[in-house]
């Protein structure tokens, strides 16, 4: 692929390679969804490319991982940004130490292609560690973003790996302000170099919509209480809790139906669970769906259940709530900066009784759908704003007299 060069780096934008694995590929369309936007609207604001590192695993079921489903890296049309996908061999956890290196060789000419004035990486390991090494090698300032779990690793070499990456970086962004804290405490991180640029919402998709017309158009029956959850479906979202926790109301004679939406290792764990329980009647499995088939369901159920064991700043709960639904989650990570008691409860995790009693209280009360919609109003392009101040602050502090006359005519 010819990449454009411009001629001077003097009166343009600034040039971003943009590197991180979570984004859309050709089996999995909605991965990543949250870095898309946030790639697409920084384009508008910088020159963004797109590199995107997909490990690839051997076809033998041993040698794949099992905390997720994984994708060949295929490209996707249509995005409205540039991006190349490229491979790299990997092995589930034995192989892990590697990944960063591994990583950091198969991205290495294609950023040497881009020739960027920054390089922005979302997901700690191996993501930033690649493009950290690469900067390092070739005197280019680089920012690191965490997501959520990539710094809540549980084992010490990922931690370590982690922490090597980021006292690299120039500048660290994360996406709450508990991640921050994280960032800062746990991996010794100076405060001046962390900024907090919580996700964005799309409101032109995710807003409120008429329950009853939203039903109509999914065929689904008029009445009863509904839960959703949207996101992958792995133990860590706290699943086997929450179809539990749907058992439970009907026990107690509370029946509701439950929609899981999207895909993942634990969907026949839970079929299984579901039908020990005997609520083949009550849930459902939408499979994965586009953004605007699931504010479709956002405006279809009474509520969005996320009970996570741990979490960074769920994108999926700004959307349900720009949505005008209510949310029963757990006091996991940057939860509590987007739910409390005015838009939902917190429960604890991993307690499915607890969840029970949330949920229920949730679907009792009467919610004002304008009001919920009114507490997020962030947009993407305010994202992309302090993004791109984050890689323009990192450039000046690593190179402040090449500074002069690039990335100020936005």
């Amino acid at each position: 692929m010819v990449v454009s060069r411009y001629p001077s780096r003097m009166h343009r934008p600034l040039r971003i390679a943009f590197v991180t694995s979570q984004f859309p590929v050709g089996a999995d369309p909605q991965r990543g969804r949250p870095l898309l936007q946030t790639a697409v609207a920084l384009a508008a604001v910088a020159d963004v490319r797109v590199v995107v590192p997909v490990a690839a695993y051997a076809g033998l079921p041993l040698l794949r991982p099992r905390g997720y489903l994984a994708h060949a890296a295929s490209a996707v049309e249509g995005l409205g940004v540039e991006a190349q996908w490229v491979s790299y061999p990997a092995v589930p956890l034995v192989g892990r130490p590697f990944n960063g290196r591994l990583a950091a060789q198969a991205i290495a000419p294609l950023l040497d292609a881009i020739a960027p004035d920054v390089v922005l990486a979302y997901w700690v390991y191996p993501d930033g560690a690649a493009a950290v090494d690469w900067a390092g090698r070739r005197g280019v300032p680089v920012v690191v973003g965490s997501r959520g779990s990539d710094l809540r690793v549980p084992d010490r070499v990922t931690a370590w790996l982690s922490r090597r990456a980021l006292q690299r970086a120039d500048h660290v962004l994360t996406v709450s302000a508990d991640l921050g804290r994280i960032a800062a405490t746990r991996y010794g991180i100076p405060q001046a170099r962390i900024s907090v640029v919580p996700n964005g919402c799309d409101t032109r998709v995710f807003h409120p919509q008429d329950r009853a017309a939203a039903r109509a158009g999914l065929g689904l029956p008029p009445a009863g209480a509904m839960v959703l959850y949207v996101g992958r479906l792995v133990a860590e979202k706290g699943l086997r809790e929450l179809v539990d926790a749907v058992g439970m109301l009907k026990d107690r004679g509370e029946p509701v139906s439950l929609v899981l939406v999207g895909e993942g290792p634990l969907e026949a764990e839970l079929r299984a669970r579901i039908a020990t329980q005997g609520l083949q009647a009550q849930a459902s499995f939408a499979g994965r769906q586009a953004p605007a088939a699931v504010a479709r369901w956002m405006a279809a159920a009474d509520l969005l259940a996320l009970p996570s064991y741990s979490e960074g700043h769920p994108n999926v709960l700004v959307e349900a709530l720009a949505c005008g639904r209510p949310a029963v989650s757990c006091p996991v990570g940057g939860v509590p900066e987007v739910v409390d008691a005015d838009s939902g409860e917190l429960v604890p995790p991993r307690d499915a009784a607890a969840l029970a009693d949330g949920l229920s209280r949730v679907l009792r009360r009467t919610w004002d759908p304008a009001a919920l919609a009114a507490r997020h109003g962030r947009s993407w392009a305010e994202v992309a704003t302090e993004t791109l101040a984050a890689c323009e602050a990192a450039r000046r502090a690593r190179q402040p007299a090449a500074m002069d006359g690039v990335g100020g005519t936005h």
